[in-house]
């Protein structure tokens, strides 16, 4: 066999190789595997069709919350549209809302997206600053020329 090393200390090591590698590549296969349920894609409403996000599948939704559109109800619902200026998605979420929600501002909500396209959040982060908004919402605006430029240079504006 010309293939095989000479030493027998190097056929050794050959057939270590040779035993461990298939192992390793199960085991980072399986982890893999085990952990696709656990990505959350970030999505825009523009961006979020019944394609790239289906229906019961939890995604991340940012955008700004649309002027006018928050309806608080009578047992802790809040409905409100986010909008990326070329599409809105009406959302719903029970609880209480972050203290810096607010309308015409940058939100990113986490949940799913419900058989008639309505998003049911389950969380709802709002910005920390008055000009910090998420990087993904920046950048989807940025992408879509509606990026405030005042926003650009502030402390706690995404870096880009």
């Amino acid at each position: 066999m010309g293939w095989l090393p000479g030493s027998p200390k190097a056929r050794r090591r050959l057939w270590v190789v040779a035993a461990v590698a298939p192992v390793l590549a199960l085991a980072v296969g399986l982890s893999l595997y085990a952990m696709r349920d656990n990505v959350t894609f970030f999505f825009s409403p523009s961006e979020a069709t019944v394609d790239t996000a289906p229906a019961g599948r939890v995604v991340r939704l940012g955008g700004l919350v649309e002027a006018g559109s928050v309806v608080r109800g009578a047992n802790g619902e809040v409905a409100f549209a986010v909008t990326d200026n070329v599409a809105t998605t009406r959302i719903v979420f029970q609880g209480d809302l972050p203290d810096l929600f607010r309308e015409g501002q940058g939100v990113v909500t986490q949940g799913t997206f419900l058989p008639d396209r309505s998003f049911r959040a389950t969380q709802v982060l709002a910005k920390h600053d008055e000009n910090y908004m998420p990087r993904e919402v920046a950048d989807r605006l940025k992408a879509q020329g509606e990026w405030r430029p005042e926003a650009e240079a502030s402390p706690g504006a995404p870096l880009t």
